[in-house]
């Protein structure tokens, strides 16, 4: 089968575009921009096109390979001149939800769908690092990339399929899976859901529909990581892997009884390497972190205070660029007490995307306004003056903490490794980001 995917760079399709491809289909497909899946794609053969989706490149696959069917970002607009395309050649046409159960169907894998507010891209990705360090076969799509596998993944010998299924656009609730896990439930998205009662029986409605529901309510002993968070995260990928390890009777036997098969994940856990813009240590000192929701935040800041206590490092400094104006504004009172702690705080311009234009945007200083600990926080920019203010802070001995689900990321990077360079500030410029990332997948 031949599948062209509309926004394949984006951290939601372009796992699947990785999990396709090694089911044995063909894959291609075209974004806006390139994202951080992109290499993994192009360096497994994958067909990628990067500039305007004005439907020539879909025209020639079609011409060249032939397609079979056209998968696409739920950012795609009605008229999009892509998806226009696909309709006229009449083409098998559905967002990523659809193809997904296809494949689920197809290959006969069991559901563990790991969904809810925060937490789900790490606590998928460390149910993927046991298997893998277990010897357990696993099938997966993640959405972001791993230090120690593909962002996305089909194994043969696999009986079952993690998923972090995203709440955006109610496409969680196109699945049924065999174990949701939900690591934490709190009010996002008011884009979608216009209250959070709302929010909450599409999750109750996601629970219904799923065999059996995983939600932890304790920290496994003996867990190192930095971060409560992070430990809530590994116990319940610890939960996870022990639910299905009665059917992994090799494995079983190897390790012997269930006190000795615990205590090995244990290990396994306080030993994983992390994930893409998940805390990631971009350099020694510096961190990148995709939060944007005001409880999101605070648990990456206890995580922050944790690592640099462990480091003995003097404290925490913080670059953040919320996301979406939309969210924000629903959201600005919950900030108060979501950086306490830090030593320094710049607050940048939000991230605009897909915002409700009779909504006015709110500026930094008006959420800085509400912060407990305001004294440490002042607004800023991008900029050169920024980039020396975090390398000084860097050189005394801080760690240098970005949460941003915009641009500040690529930002951030050239400020690390720019060197004696020009200057990350003049470097940089602001490129469009792919539809799927748009969509905050």
């Amino acid at each position: 089968m031949k599948i062209y995917i509309s926004g394949i760079s984006g951290t939601g399709m372009g796992p699947l575009a990785l999990m396709a491809q090694s089911a044995g289909m063909t894959v291609f497909g075209s974004d806006l921009s390139g994202g951080a899946v992109t290499n993994e794609l192009v360096n497994r053969g994958i067909k990628v096109y990067l500039g305007e989706q004005n439907g020539e490149f879909l025209k020639a696959r079609m011409k060249d390979e032939g397609v079979d069917w056209f998968v696409h970002t739920s950012a795609l607009p009605a008229d999009h001149p892509e998806l226009l395309l696909a309709k006229k050649l009449k083409l098998k046409i559905s967002k990523r939800d659809e193809f997904l159960n296809y494949l689920i169907k197809k290959m006969k894998l069991k559901l563990i769908a790991v969904a809810g507010t925060h937490g789900k891209t790490t606590t998928t990705a460390m149910i993927v690092w046991a298997a893998k360090q277990m010897g357990i076969p696993m099938s997966y799509s993640v959405g972001t990339t791993l230090p120690f596998a593909p962002a996305g993944c089909y194994d043969p010998k696999s009986e079952y399929f993690t998923y972090e299924a995203d709440e955006y656009d109610r496409n969680f609730l196109s699945f049924r899976p065999w174990l949701a896990v939900i690591p934490t439930l709190s009010y996002d998205h008011p884009d979608i859901y216009k209250t959070e009662e709302e929010y909450r029986e599409a999750f109750q409605q996601f629970e219904s529909q799923s065999r059996e529901v995983l939600k932890g309510d304790e920290i496994a002993a003996g867990l190192t990581l930095a971060g409560e968070a992070r430990r809530y995260d590994a116990t319940l990928a610890i939960d996870v892997i022990e639910k299905i390890l009665p059917e992994q009777k090799a494995i079983q036997k190897l390790l012997g009884g269930k006190k000795r098969q615990h205590k090995k994940l244990i290990e396994i856990m306080n030993e994983f390497p992390g994930v893409g813009r998940r805390f990631e240590q971009v350099s020694e000192g510096y961190y990148s972190d995709y939060a944007h929701h005001p409880e999101e935040v605070a648990a990456t800041v206890e995580i922050a205070l944790e690592e640099a206590d462990r480091r003995g490092l003097k404290g925490v400094v913080v670059v953040y660029e919320p996301h979406q104006n939309s969210r924000q504004v629903g959201l600005a009172g919950a900030y108060e007490n979501a950086f306490k702690g830090v030593k320094k705080l710049y607050w940048l311009p939000t991230y605009l995307t897909r915002e409700n234009k009779d909504v006015d945007i709110m500026k930094p200083a008006d959420f800085i306004s509400g912060l407990s600990n305001k004294k440490v926080a002042e607004t800023a920019e991008m900029n050169e003056e920024l980039e020396k203010q975090l390398i000084d802070w860097h050189k005394k001995g801080y760690l240098v903490l970005l949460m941003s689900a915009g641009p500040a990321d690529a930002w951030i990077r050239k400020v690390v490794f720019a060197g004696n360079q020009e200057s990350a500030a003049t470097q940089f410029i602001h490129a469009p980001r792919s539809a799927a990332e748009e969509a905050g997948r």
